[in-house]
């Protein structure tokens, strides 16, 4: 069973000046507590240790943080389409992308070994550490799965979790709208393309790739779809846009995403951890294929700068510190850094002259505008004005 709609206070009938994304970002967090309120209690009428370590550590990974843009932008796509009045269907939509984004970031934690998530532990090294046995089970002296092996083969199962719940909450939602079938569509797409760009970004990392083309697929797989241009999508779809504004939604949320995903690189290399809430460091330990490596690589080879080619070239598993703050430098000396700072905010506007298409109104334009700020860490300027 899937439980009771979840329902949280509108405006005032008519008061549409009162829905804004920020409005639907404080909103949605009452949709997610609801929604998830009855998911725990679902756990724990099947099994009292799976609700108490598992289901309630994903509910609480949930409720944590997170920017919510998905949310904000998926809220943006209905008001840019015309949506109005009863919003309860347009914020389930953002509380089930945003338990979709539990789900991606406890595997993606997976994968990458990544320690930490939203200023805390992943949940895998969280898990590892309510291994049943205790602390011997890091030594190896107690059962047949040693911590590290427990954590992550739990964190996998939380994440697994995470999805059922989105795929549920998302699921019930369709199928009480107009637009269901509509909505559905663009949903099973997003989670697809999510998973074809995890993988292509593990391909990459296997196979030791550099190249400009292949980066930005799995930017655009992984990113710029999942994280603005489907939501924006789904929004639409709710509000029953017209194949015109859906198209200028597509264009405006490809273009912004690349600059979230760009702008995610630059953190990933030059962040800090205390502000970004995970580490520093990982993307260059890992050498993931980032637009940002990708352009170093192409701007040292085309100056001849062997040095740089050396140290960012495919090697090992993980890089020492030592190794790390040469990658840093040279993404800096390549120029790589300044032009990836340059696309960024060539995409943000282009974002934003694409939105205008929609035929959005003034309010909705800027709710947008400042959307891609949040997201690319640039305020949009018009596209003359770039030089």
């Amino acid at each position: 069973m899937l439980g009771p709609r979840p329902t949280v206070a509108g405006p005032a009938e008519g008061d549409d000046a009162t829905l804004t994304a920020p409005w639907a970002t404080s909103a949605v967090e009452t949709v997610l507590e609801q929604v998830l309120d009855a998911r725990l209690r679902q756990s724990r009428g099947i099994d009292a240790v799976f609700a108490a370590d598992l289901a309630e550590r994903v509910a609480a990974f949930v409720l944590r943080g997170g920017k919510r843009l998905r949310t904000a932008f998926a809220w943006c796509g209905w008001r840019a389409a015309g949506g109005s009045g009863d919003p309860t269907a347009a914020l389930r939509t953002g509380a089930a992308l945003e338990l979709l984004q539990g789900c991606a970031l406890i595997h993606d934690d997976v994968m990458d070994a990544s320690p930490l998530r939203r200023g805390g532990p992943a949940l895998h090294v969280e898990l590892a550490g309510r291994h049943p046995a205790g602390p011997a089970a890091a030594f190896g002296t107690t059962g047949s799965v040693s911590a590290e092996s427990f954590g992550t083969s739990s964190a996998v199962l939380a994440g697994d979790l995470a999805l059922a719940w989105a795929d549920d909450l998302l699921t019930e939602t369709a199928l009480g709208s107009p637009q269901g079938a509509r909505l559905h569509h663009e949903w099973r797409a997003m989670r697809t393309e999510m998973v074809a760009g995890q993988y292509r970004d593990l391909h990459a990392q296997a196979s030791g790739a550099s190249g400009d083309e292949e980066a930005l697929t799995i930017a655009a797989l992984k990113s710029a779809r999942y994280t603005v241009a489907r939501p924006l999508a789904l929004g639409a779809a709710l509000a029953g846009a017209d194949p015109r504004t859906t198209e200028a939604l597509r264009a405006a949320g490809h273009c912004a995403g690349l600059a979230f995903q760009l702008r995610d690189d630059l953190l990933g290399a030059f962040g800090d951890p205390a502000v970004t809430g995970k580490p520093g460091e990982d993307d260059l330990r890992s050498r993931k294929l980032t637009p940002l490596l990708a352009a170093a690589v192409r701007l040292a080879r085309a100056s001849g700068d062997r040095e740089a080619s050396d140290v960012l070239a495919p090697g090992g598993h993980t890089r020492p510190e030592h190794t790390v703050e040469r990658m840093r430098a040279a993404l800096e000396r390549t120029g790589a850094r300044a032009e990836v700072e340059a696309r960024t905010a060539e995409l943000a506007a282009a974002a934003l002259g694409h939105f205008e298409a929609t035929g959005a109104g003034p309010d909705v334009r800027r709710e947008f505008a400042a959307l891609v700020e949040r997201a690319a860490g640039v305020a949009p300027r018009p596209a003359e004005e770039l030089v």
